[in-house]
């Protein structure tokens, strides 16, 4: 366990020292949460004081309910899937000896936007299908859907790097995606992907601890703007770490994409680390 957290840590490094360098990559999750966070206004709020949530939910209204939840699904994934790989095109720019723009990025994701609108409505469709399952099912069933669910989130890892790159339509996209896991992986895929696994732990961390200083605050008596403004800063915290996760994520996928198709990663990373990123462990006399 301890081996593997290192590995990680080592993953976490490279990626915070591309990230060092180019800190305008932040850029991106930051105008993608600005995006969703207008999005889900546009949906939500009209909705909520319309009163029509219970009536496009209800049971005779289940289609409408389907409509607008995977027109909801697709300007999202549309937003993400633009910003993300507007930040792995830059990112890729970087592992490339470049130095990169936050025009750079967004001009790579630009000239595939039809692309991306496409995967984000196969995405939505998988999303809503993934949903509908998953409420339909219980015990192993659920066990089942979530299984698929892994197993979609795997194979289609490298679809933003190949949208980005490589410029084909989205199922050409998901095809590639495969392809390369498997050429460059073979039967070891596990997504054995430990950055996430670092930066969950230390957002787990830091809120746990936050929340701990709230309550002795609470108990030592400190006044309630303190514990209010205690709260908020807790808040502006977790906010940050979740933008810095997902730049490094960007650019974590990015160095894999590179690995997978030229057997290296660019001098910001060990291949041995982008090598071992998907690799389960055997078993002794295997």
């Amino acid at each position: 366990m301890f081996q593997k957290l290192a590995a990680s840590w080592e993953l976490v490094k490279a990626s915070a020292r591309v990230l060092w360098a180019d800190k305008e990559l932040l850029i991106f999750p930051i105008l993608s949460s600005i995006a969703l966070f207008f999005v889900s206004a546009v949906f939500i709020v009209p909705m909520a004081f319309g009163g029509l949530f219970d009536a496009l939910f209800s049971q005779n209204m289940q289609i409408g309910g389907l409509i607008v939840g995977f027109l909801f699904y697709t300007v999202q994934y549309t937003v993400i899937f633009f910003a993300n790989t507007a930040l792995v095109g830059a990112a890729m720019i970087r592992l490339d000896g470049g130095d990169p723009t936050v025009a750079d990025g967004v001009r790579v994701a630009a000239k595939n936007f039809v692309n991306i609108l496409g995967y984000a409505l196969i995405a939505a469709t998988v999303g809503i299908l993934m949903q509908r399952l998953n409420e339909r099912s219980k015990g192993f069933g659920q066990m089942a859907v979530r299984m698929v669910g892994m197993a979609w989130n795997l194979a289609t890892f490298l679809v933003v790097p190949v949208l980005a790159v490589e410029g084909v339509g989205p199922i050409e996209a998901v095809k590639r995606s495969v392809a390369l896991l498997k050429k460059t992986w073979g039967e070891q895929i596990a997504g054995n992907l430990g950055l996430g696994a670092v930066t969950g732990l230390a957002f787990f961390l830091v809120m746990m601890g936050g929340i701990a200083l709230l309550v002795v605050g609470g108990i030592l008596g400190l006044p309630l703007w303190a514990l209010i403004a205690g709260g908020v800063a807790l808040v502006v915290v977790l906010m940050l770490l979740g933008l810095v996760s997902s730049t490094l994520s960007g650019i974590y996928t990015a160095a894999v994409y590179k690995y997978a198709t030229k057997g290296e990663a660019g001098e910001w990373f060990d291949p041995e680390m982008i090598k071992h990123t998907f690799k389960a462990k055997l078993p002794a006399g295997m």
